[in-house]
């Protein structure tokens, strides 16, 4: 892998300059959280340990029209814009990751692909806050997935991991930019540098053996005493990167004189998810949605493509109103007591 250096005064300038390829989307500040916006790079706020919303509202939107009906012909309205993303993190890019298994693979997906293939991933390095949890998931670091990928190595220069053959190409966009010259003192600079930022990491979290745990954890009471503090908001899923359940609504759109079918996210976590026809509900207890959802995360994921499908982010411990997450999901599956579950109802 192609690695170069880019000087941290020159970022803007670089990134204003991709403009050319497409829009240019990046972290920005919005009251005490942040999102990704299109804005001029210079607002662009390097400091973010996360964003409300994780990169998949690029690729999967929270509402999109997949086609619409008007005088007798159908047709499909795909999103051909071209943007670039810079500012994702590890754990974000391996959300990516599975986003692409889920989508792209036995079952593609063409409103996911059209995207994905239109949009440059720009990944850059970050330190971990006290809702880190990416190095129990091993999500810390990442070896694919991206175009580029910037490293802030506390010097004068970004280390610059060229990840694709698209990647090259934007380097070139401005190849006066970047040196080539990479030495032996950056490299050790970069080593030292994960070192630090791995001891910084605040979570006692192990998920050694959790999908076997899960499994015989099944039936046990545990999930009811969850299931009596959820509120059935949906926030996590919501926030989650790699949450993708959806539903399918027709709409008759009088005043344009079509019909359309709109794709927008749901959840597992709501109570109307399992309702079927007839009015039997699956799922109609709090606690039988929350066995679901992380049983999905922890276990079934796992055992269909190897690895769990939380990577760590941290989102659903920020967005949890009353701290039901999957470090502490996890810990009281493990028999530790954690005060956000267990104290609950005691007072």
């Amino acid at each position: 892998m192609r690695v170069i250096k880019l000087d941290k005064t020159k970022l803007v300038e670089y990134l204003r300059s991709l403009e050319e390829w497409g829009e240019v989307w990046g972290p920005v500040r919005k009251g005490e959280k942040f999102v990704f916006a299109k804005k001029d790079p210079s607002e662009f706020d390097l400091t973010a340990r996360r964003t409300i919303l994780p990169p998949k509202k690029f690729f999967v939107p929270p509402r999109f029209t997949m086609f619409s009906y008007r005088d007798g012909r159908w047709e499909e309205e795909f999103d051909e814009s071209r943007r670039i993303i810079f500012g994702l993190h590890p754990c974000d890019i391996f959300g990516i990751l599975i986003l692409d298994r889920l989508f792209m693979e036995h079952y593609p997906d063409p409103y996911y692909i059209k995207r994905r293939k239109n949009t440059a991933i720009l990944g850059f390095s970050c330190l971990p806050d006290e809702k880190c949890f990416c190095i129990a998931t091993n999500t810390h670091s990442v070896e694919e997935g991206f175009d580029l990928f910037f490293s802030d190595v506390e010097g004068e220069f970004y280390l610059v991991w060229v990840g694709s053959s698209l990647g090259d190409d934007l380097t070139r966009i401005r190849e006066d930019l970047f040196d080539e010259d990479v030495t032996e003192e950056d490299i050790e600079r970069y080593i030292e540098w994960r070192r630090k930022r791995d001891k910084m990491f605040k979570t006692d979290l192990d998920l050694t053996g959790m999908p076997e745990i899960v499994e015989i954890s099944y039936k046990r009471p545990i999930w009811e005493k969850i299931g009596e503090a959820c509120l059935s908001c949906g926030s996590c899923s919501m926030v989650c990167p790699t949450c993708n359940c959806y539903n399918v609504v027709d709409e008759n759109v009088f005043y344009e004189e079509r019909i359309k079918r709109d794709r927008h996210w749901d959840s597992c976590m709501f109570k109307e998810y399992s309702l079927v026809a007839g009015g039997h509900n699956f799922r109609e207890k709090r606690s039988d949605r929350l066995k679901l959802f992380y049983t999905h995360k922890l276990t079934g994921f796992m055992s269909q493509f190897g690895k769990p499908a939380c990577v760590g982010c941290g989102r659903c411990v920020d967005a949890c109103p009353v701290g039901i997450n999957v470090p502490n999901v996890a810990k009281a599956l493990k028999g530790e007591k954690v005060d956000a579950i267990w104290a609950r109802g005691e007072e």
